[in-house]
């Protein structure tokens, strides 16, 4: 039992990352009806900056922070008006095309820039964590999981409660109605871009330092966090969360008990359950569709 409590725990650690950047994916689509297929990169870029801030420059972590979440959030900012922006108007394929093509100079030019040789991040934390019995409570998971529920619970605030959160669900819902609204639609979809990269920069500053910091780390993370988002239902915001934290218990537990060559295997095997049993997802609903 122990055994089990400690893979659960350490599985719902990495489901919380995942959780994250799946929501940035749902977050993008119900705004644009796009996928942004760099959303992983923006962990990526997260992970960098806080490598450049606290271990290059030898700035406190919490400056470094600081100064990578507002990297972030002028990215998404440069993300929408060099990639979405122009291609506004187009059918899904080319905005979506423009985002893979956009991942891939991302990674090309972190490559050039800083090599290809992985880094590490130190803990946000000396303490080690907390000991209940044979189960060991690391900090940076407690971290994770509880800066994972405060964003849940910051985002459900903030959509239900502000002005600006109901502006961005409605046009997430329907862009034109919106606009005729009065709602300045293509502030919504900034403010959509920007706070999808720094969701993506917090996932990125919480898993840094418990994987290297490389420029795979981005297309890691994306995957499965896309997965989460179609297991939990695309475009459902309790999916994507649920999805990931499903993904990384299931990716915990195989690599426990199966093999830990293939643990990025699980994931998918799940996926694929899924996409056979229930293809719509667990929160998602079917949608007849004429042939």
């Amino acid at each position: 039992m122990a055994i089990i409590l400690q893979l659960l725990f350490t599985g719902l650690g990495i489901g919380a990352v995942y959780a994250l950047v799946a929501l940035g994916f749902v977050l993008i689509y119900r705004a644009t009806n796009v996928v942004n297929f760099a959303q992983g990169q923006f962990a990526m870029l997260g992970g960098y900056c806080m490598v450049i801030t606290t271990v290059d420059l030898g700035l406190p972590y919490w400056l470094g922070i600081i100064i990578s979440l507002v990297v972030m959030a002028l990215f998404g900012a440069i993300f929408n008006l060099g990639v979405y922006y122009p291609l506004r108007h187009r059918s899904f394929l080319p905005v979506v095309i423009s985002t893979i093509g956009a991942s891939i100079l991302i990674t090309n030019l972190v490559l050039a820039i800083y090599g290809p040789e992985p880094t590490t991040l130190p803990g946000m934390t000396d303490y080690p964590g907390i000991s209940f019995g044979a189960v060991f409570l690391d900090a940076q998971y407690l971290v994770i999981i509880a800066t994972t529920l405060a964003l849940v619970l910051l985002q459900y605030v903030f959509f239900e409660h502000t002005m600006i959160g109901k502006k961005m669900q409605a046009v997430s819902q329907d862009k034109e109605m919106a606009s005729l609204l009065g709602i300045n639609v293509t502030g919504m979809i900034m403010l959509t871009f920007t706070y999808s990269a720094v969701l993506g920069g917090i996932a990125g500053i919480l898993v840094a330092p418990i994987l290297f910091v490389s420029v795979g780390l981005g297309a890691q993370i994306a995957l499965k966090a896309f997965a989460a988002s179609i297991i939990g239902g695309f475009g459902d915001v309790p999916g994507a969360i649920v999805g990931g934290l499903l993904i990384g218990v299931a990716e915990t537990l195989g690599a426990f008990y199966i093999s830990v060559p293939y643990k990025d295997a699980f994931a998918f095997v799940l996926l694929f359950a899924f996409l056979l049993i229930r293809p719509q997802g667990i929160f998602g609903e079917k949608i007849a569709q004429k042939a």
